[in-house]
């Protein structure tokens, strides 16, 4: 196979994607924006989730397998849409997997701190994003020009996994624990560390009022999935609607994430 029909095969091939569990459909539905004819398959690991309570080498034992099971499938990238596992897992992945791109997430720390000198900023994370490696050498790197608070947020992401986008159990358990933080009246912006939490994200701006902006990393990871791809010319040529293959180790899970591509997160 000469490389421009090897150019062309790759084209062809679907994006991979995956994720704890259902939260990573934000960022998918950021890459569809982007990338509207390019073909995706997206697997959610709800069976094992969450995996912000899990210590680092479970979660590298699970991105792992499911790194394999989506290389099987002749994938031309995956996108890490988890937070947690890109923290934990993307180092290892990416030793595994050298001949395509394997692109991770990070909290979208730097449009936060460039909004005004010296912002506070709450970066909402699991459990585990919080405690690792990864973030902390990522708030070294703003530590002087923002005053960021690392808040964890054990059991938010559950919330998704169930469903639950709206209701008094949601508003209370963001109000416990965002309202002393907010009561200052010093926060600038919020930043979501996990890809599930976008989806929380009108609840949040309904505690949080209209004048805080609420952020996430998911048009930087778009962006940069477009320009690996673009490098390596493996970008769809064909000018068609791409298509989406939902997969989940819970398949009773797939009609939510079905639901959730709707969902409006804006």
């Amino acid at each position: 196979m000469n490389n421009d029909e090897e150019s062309r095969e790759m084209c062809g091939r679907p994006i991979g994607v995956f994720d704890s569990g259902v939260g990573g459909i934000s960022v998918l539905k950021e890459f569809v924006k982007q990338l509207p004819g390019e073909d995706f398959l997206y697997y959610g690991d709800s069976a094992h989730a969450p995996y912000g309570t899990k210590n680092t080498e479970e979660i590298q034992t699970l991105s792992k397998h499911i790194c394999e099971y989506l290389y099987g499938r002749g994938v031309k990238a995956i996108a890490v849409a988890c937070n947690t596992a890109t923290s934990a897992a993307i180092g290892v992945l990416r030793q595994i997997y050298t001949d395509i791109p394997i692109i991770g997430i990070e909290p979208a720390l730097k449009p936060a701190v460039l909004m005004k000198k010296n912002p506070n900023i709450i970066m909402m994370a699991t459990p585990l994003t919080v405690k690792g490696d990864k973030l902390h050498h990522l708030l070294a790197r703003f530590e002087a020009e923002a005053n960021v608070y690392a808040l964890p947020c054990p059991g938010l992401m559950e919330f998704a996994e169930r469903g639950i986008f709206e209701g008094p159990g949601l508003e209370q358990y963001l109000q416990n624990l965002l309202g002393k933080y907010l009561e200052s009246g010093r926060i600038d912006a919020i930043v979501l560390g996990c890809t599930h939490y976008p989806f929380f994200r009108p609840q949040i701006r309904k505690i949080a009022g209209p004048d805080i902006p609420v952020i996430d990393g998911s048009e930087g990871t778009a962006r940069e999935l477009h320009r690996q791809l673009g490098k390596r010319g493996w970008l769809q040529k064909e000018t068609r609607p791409g298509s989406i293959t939902f997969e989940n180790s819970d398949p009773s899970k797939i009609p939510l994430m079905e639901q959730m591509m709707e969902l409006n997160i804006e």
